[in-house]
């Protein structure tokens, strides 16, 4: 598609890293409310500190490595690998400094307010001391192995994301060791907690695990003399790939990479702030990390590990008010779901609705007697997976079962080569990805024999098979026995399985073949509307946009008069607003306790609606690199029920933010006088409404979210215009009616 030549690369689109690292700024604002509870605070400060080190591990790696090899091409922006890093080095410091500051200044003092004091080593006094020595004694020191680190030797190979102490010792001259000044690391355990309770009554009063190892390192070393030490922490490259036209067992080439990756390349290193600087330049030139990438932190390193105080058990007060999922409209619980099914497509939405339906699904299958098969994608599960479990159970029932686990997938890798494994051991059929591609298509296809023939049950969705991520990513689950949602996945799973040249699809379609080309159809539909002289509009929820062919397209079609709504949680390389280019296109993130995580894509479509759920964002790995599903809805309900979740996610104005032209992020705030919308706060209670209507219509066929979309059968046009509209009389009496109940 052609380019406006008004617009060169800078000015039409946004650089991904930096898109990134403003998402992260987001999260940590998340932690700057001083409306949100104490410890929800706490966590999204944790989850910026954890976001920032796996920007480090698989962006900033990438990155450093292009730079050293002299690569000179450039992204999306116009940038080389060299101005990213100068960029990301800029706005990493300033988002460190914002994270330390939010920490010593309000978080802190909040907590020691609260009861939650940290203590530091000179403030413990002689009973606390008494017990942390007995603490060190039987708990910390036996899993203590400090390592020399001689001039003329190699440095050893420390952990990534683990903290670390140097420490300068003076040996005496006598004895059985050379005397004189030398070098020793100590690596602390991730094992270990990273803090420790200290007797009192009524507060909860802590030390920190570094200030307990640095109160007692001169018992590391008995006889010499500690002259200083030094906290850090190193994270490394983990932006490596399997050469699997190299690799003739995939399982071992994997752990060769795991191996690889624990002695990668250090990417970042993490120091104390007051470590004096000649010690500060020896870690650094030992560990070889460039000077942009040395963080003087001026409190705790590894402020991710805040993420278990977040958890604190009995602190209930300080955390969000609980939000039980609601279970789905039309589920019936305690009753066989393939019969439910049978009558009906299912459509939930986690964490707002049970994610029990899904689970069910397969456990179900593994037990039934008239199940013949079962064959499904897995990507990452939790650690005991109560999926995976079914699978094993169906496989020694004597089903034929098939599981495609991608070893790939980054951080899960370890954990999916064990599952791969006890698969194979219980008679599942393994397939270990795809070759060149990542498998990330979210499918289960049960195949059953029942009194009129063979029937296929069928399962797609935007999230991971994973009930414990369920509690908190927002996904979307459609659970069916349509004909053509079985030919379909029947045929993808060849397609995935065999490398069978699927025909064409009814109801979905699957990168890398056919789901970019749909995509530019649909949006090019639209723009062929607008210049018609029709109505025209894009409504599409996603995590990121960074592909440079569909961005041109939507800057086409918003050119033409279309109207789009993106509501993009992270990255986005798209620039809305901008004059001549991109006028009628908006973009909003929102941020709030749940991670949003479903992709969902609307098209107006001539009057005649399309919409689709999608594992897959939109970005060049998605769409060219990765196994992915685009899935047609076409049940009435269920189209409704998302048209309801774009509403919502489009009218928020507590949570949302606006992405403005020159990358920064504004924070949409609600009218004086006007609806106050926080979306999932609203989601929330409609799932709640809906799964109360349902048990109170019993079997009787019920859609409780007509009420919720805009008019016209899509979403709403402006923000906050549709939410909780009537379309008729009739249903205002009725909406009266249940509020009044």
């Amino acid at each position: 598609m052609s380019s406006d030549r008004r617009f060169d690369r800078s000015a039409r689109y946004l650089n991904r890293e930096l898109s990134w690292l403003e998402f992260d700024r987001r999260v940590l604002e998340q932690a700057s409310d001083p409306a949100m509870p104490l410890l929800e605070r706490v966590r999204f400060l944790a989850i910026s500190a954890s976001n920032l080190d796996e920007f480090f591990m698989v962006r900033v790696g990438g990155l450093w490595m292009l730079a050293r090899q002299g690569r000179a091409q450039r992204d999306i922006s116009g940038r080389t690998p060299r101005e990213q890093l100068a960029a990301i080095a800029e706005r990493v410091r300033e988002l460190v400094d914002r994270q330390y500051a939010l920490w010593e200044r309000e978080l802190e003092p909040a907590l020691a307010r609260a009861g939650l004091q940290r203590l530091t080593w000179e403030e413990l006094n002689a009973e606390s001391r008494r017990h942390v020595e007995r603490v060190w004694e039987d708990e910390v020191l036996p899993l203590l192995t400090p390592r020399a680190v001689f001039p003329d030797e190699p440095w050893p190979r420390l952990a990534g994301l683990t903290l670390h102490m140097a420490a300068r010792i003076r040996r005496p001259a006598e004895g059985p060791w050379l005397g004189g000044e030398g070098w020793a690391i100590v690596a602390i355990p991730r094992s270990l907690p990273r803090w420790f309770a200290l007797p009192d009554e009524g507060l909860l009063r802590f030390v920190l695990i570094e200030d307990l190892v640095r109160g007692f390192a001169a018992r590391l070393w008995p006889g010499a003399e500690v002259l200083d030490t030094a906290m850090f922490r190193i994270t490394r490259n983990a932006d490596l790939e399997l050469a699997e036209d190299q690799a003739a067992d995939l399982l071992a080439g994997m752990e060769d990479i795991l191996a690889a990756r624990r002695e990668s390349d250090v990417v970042r290193l993490e120091i104390d702030a007051g470590v004096p600087p000649a010690t500060a330049e020896w870690l650094r030139a030992g560990l070889g990390v460039p000077a942009a990438h040395v963080t003087r932190a001026p409190g705790p390193l590894g402020l991710a590990d805040l993420m278990r105080m977040a958890d604190l058990p009995g602190a209930e007060r300080l955390r969000f008010a609980p939000w039980p999922p609601a279970d789905p409209a039309g589920w019936r619980r305690g009753e066989p779901l393939m019969p439910q099914l049978a009558r009906r497509d299912m459509l939930l939405y986690a964490p707002f609705e049970s994610y029990d339906p899904v689970v069910q699904f397969i456990e179900e299958a593994a037990d039934d007697p008239d199940v013949l098969a079962i064959k499904q994608t897995l990507y990452r599960t939790s650690r005991n997976s109560p999926v995976i479990a079914a699978l094993i159970r169906a496989a020694e029932n004597g089903k034929q079962v098939t599981a495609v686990v991608e070893l790939k997938a980054r951080f899960d890798e370890e954990r999916n080569i064990e599952w791969a494994r006890a698969l194979e051991r219980a008679g599942v059929q393994v397939i270990a990805g795809v070759r060149g591609y990542k498998v990330h298509a979210k499918c289960c296809l049960i195949v059953r024999r029942e009194a009129g023939g063979i029937r296929r049950y069928v399962h797609f969705g935007t999230g991971n098979y994973n009930e414990r991520t369920a509690r908190q990513y927002c996904d979307i689950s459609l659970l069916s026995a349509s004909d053509d949602y079985g030919a379909d996945a029947a045929a993808f799973f060849n397609a995935v399985t065999g490398l069978a040249q699927p025909c064409a699809f009814r109801r979905i379609e699957m990168a890398p073949l056919g789901l970019r080309r749909r995509l530019l159809e649909l949006i090019e539909g639209e723009r062929r509307h607008a210049e018609a002289g029709g109505r025209a509009r894009i409504v599409a929820k996603m995590n990121s946009l960074s592909d440079r062919e569909l961005i041109d397209a939507l800057y086409a079609a918003s050119r033409a008069g279309v109207d789009i709504t993106l509501l993009v949680r992270g990255i986005c390389c798209l620039r809305p607003g901008v004059r001549g280019l991109s006028e009628r296109i908006r973009v909003v993130s929102v941020v709030d306790r749940f991670l949003e995580h479903a992709r969902i894509f609307w098209f107006h479509r001539g009057g005649d609606p399309a919409i689709f759920i999608s594992s897959a964002d939109w970005m060049p790995r998605n769409l060219d690199k990765r196994v992915e599903l685009l899935i047609e809805v076409v049940d009435p309900a269920a189209r409704r029920r998302l048209e309801s979740i774009l509403d919502v996610c489009a009218a928020d104005n507590v949570q949302a933010w606006e992405l403005r032209p020159d990358g920064t992020y504004e924070r949409r705030r609600p009218p004086s006088r006007g609806t106050r919308v926080r979306s999932q706060q609203r989601l929330y209670e409609l799932a709640q409404r809906a799964a109360r209507l349902a048990q109170q219509a019993g079997r009787r066929r019920l859609d409780p979210y007509r009420l919720e979309v805009g008019r016209g059968g899509g979403p709403a046009q402006a923000p906050g215009s549709a939410v909780q509209r009537p379309r008729s009389s009739q249903s205002r009496q009725r909406a009266s009616a249940t509020a009044r109940r």
